[in-house]
């Protein structure tokens, strides 16, 4: 199968985001903007593009098999797990569905939250048409919701802004989009869910920082941390 010959930008950008390789996995850095599966933009996916740079890198004449076992919406950045191998891709896909992997993001938002750390849980639905979700209000349950549950902590303020950690216990569609902007703490450059204005690239300041879990075939422990994006670089001392 023939892949996209990358530029030699492209190519040094390509590895450069790559937080971990083996046999079995490859882990990246994905850019606020790119998309982990094709949609109907037809733009290229972070799949094709990685697929592409191990064709080049491994001189590799055949097809490169790279497995998508979770996704990040596009304009959120940061850590993204792919499989390299079926076996990898079976494993991980069962992990995520037993919540054995933990997805830690960080999250700029526009108002201080009720308390330095909680938990919060009620249930979303989807409306396709808006690519948007909503939270259920009581007495209004929907057939469709499903339970959405994180925890949160305060990590830090600005003058404007404040610094969440946020760990997904579910992972529903928008689901920490949804539910911060739920308790008023919008996402900056969040306009879908809220947000007053834009980031000039583009993104929202959702970034999913680190992940710890077991190797699906080594059975080693592993934690990988993502360097953080130009839109959140002035928090990197944390």
């Amino acid at each position: 199968m023939l892949y996209r010959r990358l530029t030699e930008q492209e190519y040094q950008d390509a590895a450069g985001r790559i937080l971990y390789e083996d046999n079995h996995l490859l882990v990246v850095n994905k850019k606020a903007g790119e998309i982990v599966q094709a949609d109907k933009t037809e733009d290229e996916t972070i799949t094709d593009l990685y697929k592409s740079y191990i064709a080049m890198r491994d001189e590799k004449p055949g097809s490169v098999f790279i497995g998508v076992p979770h996704r990040l919406d596009r304009p959120v950045s940061g850590i993204v797990l792919l499989a390299k191998t079926s076996k990898a891709l079976a494993r991980l896909n069962e992990m995520f569905r037993k919540g054995d992997i933990h997805k830690y993001y960080w999250a700029l938002v526009c108002a201080t939250p009720p308390a330095p750390e909680g938990k919060l849980s009620g249930h979303i639905y989807r409306i396709e048409s808006q690519n948007k979700s909503y939270m259920c209000r009581p007495g209004a349950m929907r057939k469709d919701a499903r339970l959405a549950e994180l925890e949160y902590r305060l990590l830090d303020k600005t003058d404007r802004y404040w610094l969440l950690e946020v760990k997904l216990l579910t992972g529903r569609h928008h689901q920490i989009r949804c539910q911060l902007s739920d308790i008023g703490c919008i996402i900056k450059g969040d306009l879908k869910y809220g947000a007053p204005r834009s980031n000039p690239d583009g993104s929202i300041c959702l970034h999913s920082r680190r992940v710890t879990f077991v190797h699906p075939v080594r059975k080693t422990e592993m934690t990988i941390e993502a360097p953080l994006p130009p839109s959140m670089l002035f928090l990197q001392n944390h």
